[in-house]
C-alpha cells in the first residue's frame, strides 16, 4: 500500500540496482501477455464463431494464469523488476480494455458499463499524473483492487453465454454476478487509491533523500502491485 518515489538511476548504477533488470523470466511472460490482446480482439471481433470465442475464452484463462504464474516466479526467484511493475499492470489492464469494448461491439454487455469502468480508468490516470507531478511514484495495489480482477473471471463466462447452448444460461446468470462484484470492487479500490493520493499530496513531496518504498519492500511484493 506504500508509494514508490520517482528517482531515475543512471546507467552506471544500473547493475547494482536489482528492480532496474530487462530480461527476467516475469518480463518475458508479461510481453508474451501484451502480444495476446491483438490475438485476442481478432478472434471476437473477426470471424465471430464458437470455435473463435472459445479460443478467444483460452487466452483469457491462460492470461490470468500468467498473471499469477509470473508473480510467483519474481517472488520466489527474487526477479522483481520496476519494468515488471509496469508491464504486469499495464496487461491487465489491457485486457480489461479490450475485453470490454469486445463485448460491447458484439452486444453481448451495455456499453454503459464500457463508461462505467472507462470512467474509474480516465479518474486514477489523472491522479497519477497529479501525483507524478509532486515527486510521487505509483501507488500499491490493494487486495480490493487485486480482487477487482473478477472481472477477468467474468468475461469468458458472458462469452459462452452468447452462445445458443444449453450452458449458455447457467454461465450468462454467473457471468453478470461476477460483473456486478468485480465492478464495485473495481470502483472501490480506485476510491481508496484516491484517498491515499489526497493524504500524499497533503503531506507535501517525498523527501528528497528517503529510500522508495518501492524498493525497500520489493522482496515481499507482486509484479503486478504497482499499479492501482
Amino acid at each position: 500500500m506504500q508509494p514508490g518515489r520517482v528517482a531515475g538511476a543512471s546507467a552506471g548504477t544500473a547493475e547494482a540496482d536489482p528492480l532496474g533488470r530487462i530480461w527476467t523470466i516475469p518480463n518475458f511472460i508479461s510481453l508474451a501477455r501484451l502480444v495476446g490482446v491483438p490475438v485476442f480482439l481478432w478472434l471476437v471481433l473477426g470471424p465471430r464463431s464458437q470455435t473463435a470465442d472459445w479460443w478467444a475464452v483460452g487466452i483469457l484463462i491462460a492470461s490470468g494464469f500468467s498473471d499469477w504464474l509470473d508473480g510467483k516466479i519474481a517472488r520466489t526467484f527474487h526477479q522483481q523488476s520496476r519494468l515488471g511493475q509496469l508491464l504486469d499492470p499495464a496487461a491487465d489492464r489491457l485486457y480489461i480494455v479490450a475485453t470490454v469494448i469486445a463485448l460491447a461491439i458484439r452486444g453481448i454487455i451495455p456499453w454503459w458499463l464500457v463508461i462505467v469502468l472507462g470512467a474509474r480508468e480516465v479518474l486514477l490516470a489523472i491522479m497519477l499524473a497529479v501525483l507524478r507531478r509532486h515527486g510521487w511514484g505509483a501507488l500499491q495495489v490493494s487486495f480490493i483492487g487485486k480482487a477487482a480482477l473478477a472481472l477477468l473471471y467474468a468475461f469468458p463466462l458472458l462469452f459462452l453465454g452468447s452462445h445458443q447452448t444449453s450452458y449458455a444460461e447457467l454461465t450468462r446468470v454467473v457471468g453478470w454476478a461476477f460483473v456486478i462484484w468485480g465492478s464495485a470492487l473495481y470502483w472501490c479500490a480506485g476510491l481508496l487509491y484516491i484517498v491515499q493520493a489526497r493524504r500524499l499530496l497533503a503531506g507535501g513531496p517525498p523527501a528528497a533523500d528517503a529510500p522508495a518504498p518501492a524498493q525497500t519492500q520489493a522482496a515481499q511484493t507482486d509484479e503486478s502491485s504497482a499499479q492501482p
